[in-house]
């Protein structure tokens, strides 16, 4: 049916109402901020779109990067019937519905069906069964949308039939850009309301958006429609606007520059020198400024091992299920976590035996290359090992008093080199006893 009157003026006024991110979103493939890894002119998915060959795919990657931004760009580019559902509200009539059309269009005009899902990750088994047929056939090209690991998350039947594209996070001078194009452009833009926005309130949004275009955009909008003119008679996005409008706060911490690496070291030497006091200070510092929970989380994983290691092995154990429980819960509740984790590193005792061990050790491969390994420790499992000598002469540690008997494991050249040396520190303390327990009893 032709669209009438009221049709048309409601679909003007809902562009022209939409929210700002809806209107800046990409119309063609090289209005697209970053990607160029998967869409470059020269890549796989560029060819396709432009070609209108697109196959089955699934878009990967974090919010407000622009998996639904090539979806509509595909929509608006290829010949196919293209539609579109979202997996957590879509029932099993809404699909045979779907299914219904793509049948009929492709019977009728010999036309193939695109069909977006955004979500993906959130189909069930039977929504699952009930396209994959039709996705076999060709009947429907299939197009998913996913925040999720999709080699986890998604129908394995429907993955081997699909190409996964990752997104990252849109890089920082993209979406300076964005914001930039966001302010100033009057036709998809807010340029009509006259605002500008100071240098350091561009540089906070992009930076804390964390390549979240959608994001930093809702902030901008939120900033020119909130806020009143000035005597000069613009509406002024100062830092302080920024800040209110993503409720994020800017410390004197540049994450680019020379204070952002002065505090992560004050932060690292703090847990280091055993003062729980000052990790937990100069994390809430990271943490006001807006570092990534999960930066610091790797930070502490780093030095469970790299300072506590062995003398204390639960370190370890609880900065990697911090970070694992950071990811899952997001702030503000992972500021609890991430301070339990770096008190309790910088409460542990102290080692670097294991660190100064596996950098010795790198030397002296550095050094001496790829020595022989002994024979009697090489692998014996394959058909006509014993005869090349392989494994001859193995001793079998757990056939002897204390689970260990001397025998050569170092290459002969090494003989007698040691890389790991205990300290006298916490449990390190007692695996250097018992180490030295069993080589005395072996004698």
């Amino acid at each position: 049916m032709d669209m009438n009157i009221f049709d048309y003026m409601r679909s003007n006024d809902m562009e022209k109402e939409a929210p700002l991110a809806a209107r800046m979103r990409p119309r063609t493939l090289d209005e697209v901020a970053g990607q160029e890894h998967i869409i470059g002119k020269d890549k796989l998915l560029y060819r396709a779109i432009q070609a209108d060959k697109i196959s089955s795919v699934i878009f990967y990657g974090p919010p407000g990067t622009g998996k639904t931004t090539l979806a509509k760009v595909i929509a608006s580019t290829t010949s196919a019937e293209f539609t579109q559902i979202n997996a957590t509200v879509a029932g099993k009539k809404d699909m045979e519905e779907v299914v219904a059309k793509a049948k009929e269009i492709q019977g009728m005009y010999g036309k193939r069906t695109i069909l977006f899902i955004d979500e993906i990750h959130r189909f069930n088994k039977a929504q699952h069964d009930n396209l994959l047929p039709f996705v076999e056939d060709g009947t429907i090209i299939l197009i998913g949308a996913t925040t999720e690991n999709p080699y986890f998350e998604v129908n394995g039947a429907l993955l081997s039939r699909s190409i996964i594209f990752e997104l990252k996070p849109i890089p920082m001078e993209a979406v300076k850009g964005l914001l930039k194009k966001a302010v100033y452009d009057t036709e998809r833009g807010m340029g009509a309301y006259d605002a500008v926005i100071d240098e350091d309130a561009l540089d906070f949004l992009a930076d804390i958006s964390g390549g979240d275009a959608r994001h930093a955009l809702n902030a901008i909008e939120l900033g020119i429609m909130s806020t009143g003119r000035s005597a000069d008679g613009k509406i002024h996005i100062t830092l302080d606007v920024a800040q209110e409008c993503i409720q994020k706060r800017a410390a004197r911490y540049d994450k680019s520059g020379d204070n952002h690496y002065d505090t992560i070291s004050a932060f690292i030497k703090s847990m280091r020198g055993s003062d729980p006091d000052a990790a937990v200070y100069y994390l809430a510092r990271m943490l006001y400024a807006g570092e990534s929970v999960a930066f610091v989380a790797r930070r502490i994983m780093i030095c469970a091992a790299e300072d506590v290691g062995n003398a204390d092995p639960q370190a370890l154990v609880v900065a990697t299920n911090a970070s694992l429980a950071v990811e899952r819960i997001g702030m503000p509740e992972s500021q609890i976590i991430l301070a339990q984790a770096a008190a309790y590193v910088a409460s542990a005792p102290k080692s670097n035996a294991a660190s100064a061990g596996i950098f010795a050790a790198m030397e002296e491969v550095g050094r001496t290359g790829n020595l022989p390994i002994p024979t009697h420790l090489q692998d014996a499992h394959y058909k006509g090992a014993a005869k090349l000598g392989r494994g001859t002469g193995y001793k079998y540690a757990h056939d002897y008093p204390n689970h260990y008997v001397r025998q050569q494991y170092l290459p002969y050249e090494l003989d007698g080199k040691e890389f790991y040396k205990p300290s006298g520190n916490g449990y390190e303390a007692k695996i250097r006893e018992h180490m030295q327990r069993i080589k005395e009893e072996a004698k």
